[in-house]
């Protein structure tokens, strides 16, 4: 998608398909306002007016006899019967099965049910000491980010609870003749902790309906409360696919995974390395609804935007409206349980990718967020409506989000988006010192 309303990421060659396919006699034919150039005369025309010769003749006729060849429909692989895709993956190892399966959610099933055996569970702990595990889930797969979701009856009280930590799990012994037990022996890879205690009297809700609050915690959790019990309804977590694999499946049961740290590729040459060059690709989605899936080239920042320890992205400014993108649909959050369902007003899940200027992966995450209601009015010429805004923040980096309601298309517009990255983090990445 563009950039702001533009094109991909950079690379493709922008020659127009009809100068590309155009036939000979047409590409040669004088444009206006030019004088026509002189022409080649060696035909296959007879010398005699109106007369074609029989090679001509022949050309012609063979237009009409030859049968009309029609073309192959496109086949893609996730067009093929299960049992076919089922036969390719057995000829898959552990490692490349676990990729299939984070392509979407079919693959997933497909991938399990041969050998891979990759899930998630999430392990609750009670101020006591006590575990409940809980392990059936649904899975709903994004363009970078899959959102796994747990509910059900048996909830331990909020109240005593103090931490919620999330595995991925693996079978011990895979075999890859055959399907993984589903109560053989398993590994655990800690993947995060989050600390439960108190959740709803030290949190802010980000939003809430008739039923449930929404509670968010980083990385990419959301606790659903009943409102009228103070209970768990549901746990969303939400990962963003870059080292999902390694995350979920090298940790141990109590550390980590640690990804080895980037190298950095000092340059002396250039006096603004690490400043320019960056790629985002942003999504922003609610449950099975995609509001806005789009890719953004060419982000840079200038050194006297370099402050406060802070790099400055403007990926949609205010001056430029020709880059201001409208939200497709109205903004909201579903979730559902066993017995209930419902969608919460102006919440939904950000997924941002950055690459920096060779295509590595920068800065990931996919995490809720809310949009609230700003206390500005809009001073923008073409937008009278109200000024909503969205946040996020973690160690690495922010995003801040401004949007426009217009009343008469009953759409929301951003008009800003602007990326902060930690100097730190660009300092370690690059081995500059801004």
């Amino acid at each position: 998608m563009a950039a702001g309303g533009g094109g991909a990421f950079p690379g493709a060659a922008e020659v127009g398909p009809w100068r590309r396919f155009a036939p000979a006699a047409v590409a040669a034919a004088p444009r206006p306002g030019r004088a026509a150039e002189p022409r080649n005369r060696s035909r296959s025309f007879s010398a005699r007016p109106g007369k074609c010769s029989g090679t001509v003749n022949a050309g012609i006729k063979s237009l009409y006899l030859t049968p009309s060849i029609k073309p192959r429909p496109n086949t893609c692989i996730e067009s093929m019967p299960s049992e076919m895709l089922t036969k390719i993956f057995s000829y898959l190892d552990a490692v490349s099965l676990l990729s299939v399966g984070c392509v979407n959610k079919h693959f997933y099933h497909l991938a399990n049910d041969k050998a891979s055996g990759l899930s998630w569970i999430i392990v609750l702990k009670d101020k006591n000491g006590k575990e409940h595990v809980m392990e059936k889930a649904d899975l709903s797969f994004k363009d970078t980010s899959v959102a796994i979701l747990w509910y059900g009856t048996n909830w331990p009280c909020l109240d005593i609870l103090s931490t919620l930590k999330l595995f991925g799990l693996m079978p011990l012994l895979p075999d890859q003749s055959r399907a993984p037990r589903k109560n053989g022996p398993r590994r655990r890879s800690f993947v995060a902790e989050y600390h439960l205690a108190n959740l709803t009297e030290s949190s802010v809700a980000i939003g809430a309906d008739k039923l449930v609050q929404l509670f968010s915690l980083n990385p990419g959790l959301l606790v659903g409360v009943w409102k009228d019990k103070n209970e768990i309804a549901f746990v969303l977590v939400s990962l963003h696919y870059h080292q999902l694999l390694e995350r979920s499946t090298l940790g141990s049961a109590t550390v980590q995974y640690d990804p080895p740290p980037s190298e950095p590729v000092l340059d002396d040459v250039d006096p603004e390395y690490g400043l320019h060059g960056y790629n985002m690709h942003l999504d922003i989605h609610g449950g099975s609804c995609t509001y806005l899936c789009e890719k953004f080239r060419s982000l840079f920042c200038r050194r006297g935007d370099v402050a406060n320890g802070y790099l400055r992205l403007t990926v949609v400014s205010f001056k430029d409206n020709t880059k201001h993108l409208p939200l497709i649909g109205t903004l909201g959050l579903s979730w559902e349980t066993d017995v209930f369902k419902g969608n919460v007003k102006d919440c939904c899940v950000m997924d941002v990718t950055l690459l920096d200027e060779i295509g590595r992966p920068f800065w990931c995450f996919s995490a809720p967020v809310c949009m609230e209601l700003s206390s500005k009015a809009s001073s923008l010429f073409d937008y009278m409506g109200h000024i909503y805004t969205i946040d996020y923040t973690d160690s690495e980096g922010k995003v801040c989000v401004e949007l426009v309601w217009l009343e008469e298309t009953k759409e929301y517009f951003i008009v800003n988006l602007v990326l902060y990255i930690s100097t730190k983090k660009v300092n370690n990445w690059y081995g500059t010192n801004y």
